[in-house]
């Protein structure tokens, strides 16, 4: 009877999908609500328009601060409107895991997984070891997955780190493990004989780190190390491959017998006379390598900063691609990008709390190996995952690491399509944006994957400079895109939807977006300090749609926060990334930063107590940023004495309450600025210097704006 019962419920199972999409369920009255903000913004657009004519006793000095404000804001309407791409239609996607292995498990198909790493000397040794473990404990058949570590530094350092493995370290997440008390799963001294194996390990590397090379005992033990003899430097050297682990090996298996996954380390070759693409070039050697080693027919990418926070991660990803109604159109499946050590208020807003666009982001992203070689979707000949068992390349260790060097060396994809047709694209600072557009247009689509608990988990920026400049990176790519021939609207003309342009422009625009909100932040404070009037009166019919756009932008934006896991505190932080991010990031363009993952104690504590850290950010950014919020308080205070003193008790006839309003948000945003311009004496201070010039700006603009009326 219970056998009946148990065959009838795995026939039931084979009917169903292995992963679902639901709607959201506001979606509704989102659209609802949407429709009345647009239908406020036109008013605002038509109060605009017919009021270019009205000078006023001002003139022509506020016909023209008012035909600005009109640019602004029809910008700004533009925008929202490609923002709505990506909030028209919210779905959310469960996965089915236990369908999975009823119907494939003996039939899964080998996964790939790259880590990238590119300077030994800013993205950690020690993390970069953690995260090769990890990925190497997926829940996965050992025989099914290999591990690639890109080294794109070229350093002996990160050479000798994977070999954690055998220095008997277990289990395979050691830093996740350690950082909490034993649990029933793992008893006391089991904790405690892992606990010392991590840190004897994590000293090695640090000591190792510190001499800068590998110590002489060790370097004897494994031939990797000799080939570093040779090397000139890290921009020099010939290409370094080596074969770890090998599964096929019977004897590759942990202290506990299991049989382990083949690791990979590469080197690729590095000459000062061919251009290494950055990131883009480390993928596509990747690429050819694990084509001759594995061949695996899922492959999936993380930095070496992001660790694996789920061990079912790759069965997820193939609940999407193995669906027999909708995986065969799927290219990638893409999970968000999040962080370990963002604290509750999140003062850098580096969360990205608030998403739902399915970019290829260059990190914790499972592909199919064809579509990142450039195949086309069909419908006539549609792409499935081969279910048959994965067989390994053949040939000894010694003979695939000849053969893979090649794949790996700077003139093999010279006159070829890497980097084009095939790959990641080069020359811009977002290829894996670029190179998602590129498959989307060639018929494929994605599925953006945000489990419960999250996938991959990495490191964000701690101090302001270091988010500031993140976000200038990606803001340059963007841009880049833009104004190359891979426009969106250009490049995707009937070959994706509208939607899907818009959501690519919400993010390729982020450029334009510098302009319109850096005059909103002087212009009318300035007119507020000359008592020139650049809003409706209370009074006024035509202040209701400004007020209802300000508070219902303010009241959504803040549900919309608290809603995806967000505090309070964490959204108004937000807030003014949100300013600082349009006035200095989207500001300029700079050419690819690595982000450091280091931190002195100071800047480290200053973090953890949620007080902004100005000492390290770039002099221009913080003279911006000093600059405006000064402007801002200064109007402020002008303004309100203004007010106070021609008011006579008759606020609701008042024009400039609107601008009051504005300069006063500014400056409780900007408190923190205060605080570093003129009461803060630590580390993260404002530098003096920067005050000085801040404050000789601020005076030099007021009074030319006196001099201009």
């Amino acid at each position: 009877m219970g056998s009946s019962r148990e065959r009838r419920d795995d026939e039931e199972e084979y009917d169903l999908p292995l992963f679902e999409t639901k709607e959201s369920k506001g979606r509704l009255a989102y659209r609802l609500f949407s429709v009345s903000i647009f239908i406020s913004i036109c008013l605002i657009l038509v109060h605009r328009v017919t009021g270019f004519a009205d000078g006023g006793e001002f003139g022509e000095t506020r016909r023209w601060c008012w035909i600005g404000l009109f640019g602004c804001e029809t910008w700004f309407t533009l925008y929202w409107l490609f923002t709505q791409a990506v909030r028209w239609n919210v779905v959310y996607r469960q996965t089915f895991k236990h369908r999975l292995s009823v119907r494939y498990e003996e039939k899964l198909p080998g996964v790939d997984v790259f880590v990238c790493t590119a300077d030994p000397t800013i993205e950690p040794p020690i993390m970069v070891a953690n995260t090769v473990l990890l990925v190497m404990a997926y829940n996965y058949p050992p025989e099914k997955l290999s591990v690639y570590l890109s080294d794109d530094g070229g350093s002996e350092l990160t050479t000798g780190f994977p070999f954690c493995k055998k220095f008997k370290v277990e289990p395979r997440s050691p830093s996740a493990c350690l950082s909490n008390l034993p649990t029933a799963s793992l008893d006391s001294q089991e904790w405690s004989n892992i606990k010392i194996l991590y840190e004897e390990m994590e000293k090695r590397i640090e000591t190792a780190t510190k001499l800068g090379r590998i110590p002489e005992d060790m370097q004897a033990k494994h031939k990797g190390f000799s080939e570093w003899a040779s090397v000139a430097s890290q921009r020099d050297h010939q290409t370094i491959l080596q074969i770890l682990i090998d599964s096929r090996d019977p004897h590759a298996v942990d202290i506990e017998g299991c049989k382990l996954p083949m690791l990979v380390y590469l080197a690729r070759e590095k000459n000062q006379q061919h251009h290494h693409n950055f990131k883009a070039g480390a993928m596509n050697a990747l690429i050819r390598v694990s084509s001759e080693i594995s061949n695996g027919q899922i492959i999936l990418n993380v930095d070496c900063d992001m660790y694996s926070n789920d061990s079912d991660s790759i069965r997820d990803a193939l609940c999407v691609f193995m669906d027999e109604e909708k995986g065969h159109e799927i290219a990638y499946v893409q999970y968000p990008q999040m962080f370990h050590n963002i604290r509750t208020h999140d003062i850098y807003s580096n969360s990205l709390c608030v998403i739902f666009n399915a970019l290829y982001i260059g990190t914790g992203c499972f592909h199919r190996r064809e579509t990142l070689l450039g195949r086309k979707y069909s419908k006539e000949n549609p792409l499935k995952i081969d279910t048959s068992a994965r067989k390994l390349c053949k040939g000894s260790v010694e003979e695939l690491e000849d053969k893979s060097k090649a794949l790996a060396s700077c003139t093999y994809q010279e006159n070829t399509e890497w980097g084009n047709e095939m790959g990641l694209k080069y020359n811009c600072a977002v290829e894996d944006v670029l190179t998602g557009l590129s498959i989307k247009c060639r018929g494929w689509k994605s599925v953006y994957l945000n489990p419960q608990r999250p996938g991959f988990l990495g490191v964000s920026p701690i101090t302001l400079g270091e988010s500031l400049i993140q976000h200038k990176r990606w803001a340059e790519g963007h841009f880049q895109i833009l104004l190359s021939k891979y426009n969106t609207f250009l490049y995707g003309h009937r070959k994706i939807s509208l939607a899907l342009q818009m959501g690519y422009y919400s993010q390729d625009c982020w450029s334009f977006n510098c302009f319109p909100t850096i005059y909103y932040l002087i212009i009318p404070p300035l007119c507020l300090l000359k008592g020139i009037p650049l809003f409706p009166k209370i009074t006024s019919l035509w202040f209701q749609p400004f007020m209802y756009l300000i508070l219902t932008k303010y009241i959504y934006s803040l549900a919309e926060f608290i809603h995806s896991g967000g505090t309070l505190k964490a959204w108004w932080n937000d807030q003014r990334m949100w300013i600082f991010r349009r006035i200095t990031s989207y500001l300029f363009a700079s050419g690819f930063v690595i982000s450091s993952k280091f931190a002195d104690q100071e800047v480290l504590k200053m973090y953890e107590q949620d007080t902004m850290e100005f000492g390290t950010t770039s002099p221009i950014f913080t003279t911006i940023i000093a600059t405006l919020s000064l402007i801002n308080l200064l109007s402020l205070v002008g303004g309100l004495k203004r007010v106070i003193i021609d008011m006579e008790g008759k606020l609701l006839e008042q024009p400039l309450v609107l601008q009051i309003v504005q300069c006063s948000v500014v400056v409780l945003i900007n408190l923190p600025v205060y605080q570093g311009l003129f009461f803060r004496t630590d580390k993260g201070r404002i530098p003096t210097s920067v005050t000085i010039k801040s404050v000789v700006l601020v005076l030099s603009v007021c009074v030319l704006t006196s001099s201009l009326y």
